[in-house]
């Protein structure tokens, strides 16, 4: 997998701002308790991606008419769409230390073209370790999706399927897409914003 850095700066992976709010406290005390249970900082990337995915609810899942956006928000409320769970797995990476960023995928709403497209977010990684970016899809789990943490190959929760014109951006973005965040903040009612208001491409 060719994946891109939109800059070659790591520290532009690394800044804190008004989505990623690594500073706000409760990711902070977060990150620290998720520290103190890692062996180390590969551990510690894992423990991150598993509490987001699964501590954090897709909010079309539960079908909840929330919309959160900011990393803070959505561990308050524990719930947010894939734009918003990304931000907050880019949070508690960042607030360690760990350069992280945001990629893209465009998919099919439904199960085929005719249900229409949307952007898809998901992160990137850097692990010191293998000295290499990955990529991980914190959506969240469910029958038919099924993401995990892994340095043997990528296990995210959508394949592209290309037949159907769904597509990879394969750029490492140093900042969420402002599509997103348009949508997340233009928006009042998820269920509504999530069938009839994401982007269609970047």
């Amino acid at each position: 997998m060719n994946l891109i850095c939109e800059s070659q700066v790591v520290t532009d992976y690394l800044t804190v701002t008004a989505e990623v709010d690594y500073d706000h406290p409760l990711i902070v005390g977060l990150a620290s308790d998720l520290a103190a249970a890692s062996q180390d900082q590969v551990d510690f990337i894992e423990k991150s991606y598993i509490y987001v995915r699964d501590q954090i609810a897709h909010s079309w899942d539960i079908q909840s008419s929330r919309i959160t956006c900011s990393a803070s928000e959505t561990l308050v409320y524990k719930e947010g769409i894939c734009y918003a769970k990304a931000n907050l797995l880019c949070a508690i990476l960042r607030g360690a230390g760990i350069p992280s960023g945001f990629c893209y995928q465009r998919l099919t709403i439904g199960d085929t073209p005719d249900t229409g497209y949307c952007i898809h977010a998901l992160n990137a990684v850097y692990i010191q370790k293998i000295n290499s970016w990955i990529r991980l899809d914190a959506r969240g789990n469910k029958p038919g999706i099924q993401a995990e943490f892994s340095l043997d190959g990528e296990k995210l929760a959508f394949m592209i399927r290309k037949e159907y014109d769904e597509s990879e951006y394969m750029t490492i973005f140093k900042s969420p897409n402002l599509k997103t965040i348009e949508t997340l903040k233009n928006n009042t009612d998820c269920i509504n914003m999530y069938l009839h208001g994401l982007p269609d491409r970047l």
